[in-house]
């Protein structure tokens, strides 16, 4: 049975009220309150579990009376329970919603993996590197390890919660990092390949125009636009499950690393067509995959606010919100 374990600190003057709060919820387990054992912030020590099912509507009800800010709030999944009939009961009383993600974990699932310390910039130059060597040896293995090892998705999907939440600054700070990211990329990237041209590193076959990886991958068509939108439904929806196997997969699935480098490779080899369709195919990877993950997030919020009631047939207050 799915749950997550609750730690708060409350205010004395708030404390009874938060309490009635959970006692009266048939999804809240195991409430312990323990008054004025709490330091940094002082204040009475109250835990709890609750079925995830319920948990949007709790959290909603603790915000609600500021507890986070006058307070603390602290979640934790819970990864084995024994459980008797009263877990069972809330289960049965929240019917569909059992399985409600809960939205403040998934936003900030999202902003862990949109975060821009200095290792997301070495990790784009990295993946752009190991891109230039596949596109140069046309090794297609070579181009799936950069995908792998590439960060951009990250700043990608913080965007499109950005743009879920009218977050102007989270927008802009994403933008920014795929921007200077990607270019920081390109510029060592394309260095990288003078070298490689100067010392004729490059394989015979790729010297002589045989390109087969180049031209995959400059070739921007209508199945560039369907596998992106595709891996945007797919990486929104295994970041809201938590799903890591599925999201691995549209890291390796999206063109965005690679046109990266095709672009810094075929502009150090005098190939300008090839990297007007590489830019092509990073601008339309990016803009589909930000655009189909805004309307992948809205769209599972809107269902599970129309999926269930919660209890005897009630509304759910902002079930998805």
């Amino acid at each position: 049975m799915d749950m997550l374990h609750v730690r708060m600190v409350s205010p004395p003057d708030l404390t009874d009220r938060i309490v009635a709060l959970l006692t009266g919820d048939p999804a809240v387990l195991n409430l312990i309150v323990q008054p004025g054992r709490a330091r940094h912030p002082d204040g009475d020590a109250i835990v709890c579990d609750v079925l995830t099912g319920a948990a949007n509507d709790v959290l909603r009800a603790l915000r609600a009376v500021h507890l986070d800010r006058r307070g603390s709030i602290v979640i934790e999944p819970v990864d084995m329970a024994f459980v008797g009939g009263a877990a069972e009961a809330g289960a049965r009383g929240l019917g569909a919603l059992a399985h409600v993600p809960v939205w403040d974990e998934v936003e900030a699932r999202i902003r862990a993996v949109g975060t821009y310390a200095p290792s997301f910039y070495l990790y784009l130059v990295v993946a752009g590197l190991i891109g230039a060597v596949g596109i140069v040896t046309n090794s297609q293995i070579l181009i799936v390890a950069a995908m792998v090892v590439g960060p951009e998705y990250g700043a990608i999907v913080g965007v499109a919660l950005g743009i879920d939440q009218r977050d102007g600054r989270r927008i802009r700070t994403g933008l920014t990092a795929l921007c200077a990211g990607f270019l920081l990329a390109i510029a060592v990237t394309f260095v990288f390949a003078l070298l490689i041209r100067g010392l004729g590193l490059e394989s015979a076959a790729f010297r002589e125009g045989v390109r087969p990886v180049s031209e995959l991958i400059d070739t921007p068509d209508f199945f560039s636009f369907a596998v992106a939108a595709l891996a945007g439904v797919v990486g929104i929806v295994s970041l809201t499950e938590a799903r890591t196997s599925a999201l691995l997969g549209v890291f390796i699935s999206v063109t965005t690393i690679p046109a990266a480098a095709d672009i810094a490779v075929s502009v150090a080899f005098a190939a300008w067509r090839s990297a007007w369709g590489s830019l092509l195919q990073l601008l339309v990877n990016i803009v589909v995959l930000i655009v189909v993950g805004t309307v992948t997030l809205r769209a599972q919020r809107e269902i599970w606010r129309r999926v269930g009631r919660r209890g005897a047939g009630a509304p759910v207050a902002g079930a998805g919100g």
